[in-house]
């Protein structure tokens, strides 16, 4: 019987973002999927269950706002596979992504791919790809204390990871995934995929990615630093961290698959 994948997505108030990552999903070759929504309390979104209909969607319901930490928390408690799928809702993944990610999860415990950073601009309901960039580095897990290119969104790892080591640590907030990468390959074996089969959404130019408040991510970055005793770790523009000499070294050979369309979604064509 084939293993059942559990997709956390925590989101708030991107319909037409969440509706192109589950346009991704519904396109999936590997189709035994379980799709966890988390509502953090944004607008009504139950109308993507019936657009849909395919694919086996639950919807959370936050009665507040707790932000994306505490809903992802919240989707691995509710979820019943024996793999947990990370996604941001604004994030997309090709479509062989999840079958691949399983084939190579084999004889370790987590499994991350590279990425492409992509920049949109929104035509009607649909996101436009303007801008692309290959993100890939090799995992090299000291040289991941000084600066993480774990991404999160589109990784694969046992549920059973979280009997040992618990939930995703709200208190760093911003520096979750960073925080559990080190956990994980701490304890577990893990394992960078060579293909870049997760489409990361990343405005240049400000927008609302988390990433865009340097004051506010400082007091976060010292909780994590230290927790894992990492040292004084700089506070810089995503962007300028990348052109740092010790990160450029890291750069990999990766395999791109896109093929550089938008993803239009079921969302996107009614009127």
């Amino acid at each position: 019987m084939k293993p059942l994948i559990s997709v956390i997505i925590p989101t708030y108030n991107r319909p037409g973002a969440l509706c192109e990552l589950l346009e991704c999903l519904y396109r999936q070759t590997y189709k035994h999927l379980e799709i966890i929504i988390i509502n953090d309390n944004g607008e009504n979104i139950d109308f993507v269950s019936s657009l849909y209909s395919e694919l086996n969607i639950l919807i959370i319901d936050l009665k507040e706002n707790v932000k994306h930490v505490v809903a992802r928390n919240e989707g691995i408690r509710r979820s019943s596979g024996d793999y947990i799928l990370l996604c941001d809702d604004d994030d997309l993944l090709v479509p062989k992504h999840v079958e691949t990610m399983l084939e190579q999860i084999a004889g370790v415990d987590l499994v991350y791919s590279d990425a492409e950073i992509v920049e949109y601009e929104t035509v009607g309901k649909t996101r436009i790809p303007v801008n692309r960039l290959l993100f890939a580095y090799d995992s090299d897990r000291e040289a991941m204390r000084s600066f993480s290119t774990f991404v999160a969104s589109g990784s694969l790892y046992r549920k059973a990871i979280h009997d040992q080591i618990g939930l995703f640590d709200e208190e760093v907030y911003h520096y979750w995934d960073w925080d559990f990468y080190l956990r994980v390959s701490e304890n577990y074996p893990v394992k960078r995929v060579p293909i870049a089969g997760t489409l990361y959404s990343f405005a240049t130019s400000g927008g609302d990615n988390l990433s865009g408040s340097l004051s506010d991510m400082e007091p976060f970055l010292k909780l994590l630093s230290d927790k894992h005793d990492l040292g004084p770790l700089p506070t810089k523009n995503f962007f300028l961290l990348l052109e740092e000499p010790g990160v450029r070294n890291r750069q990999a050979v990766s395999k791109v698959v896109w093929d550089g369309e938008p993803t239009i979604s079921r969302w996107a064509n009614i009127s």
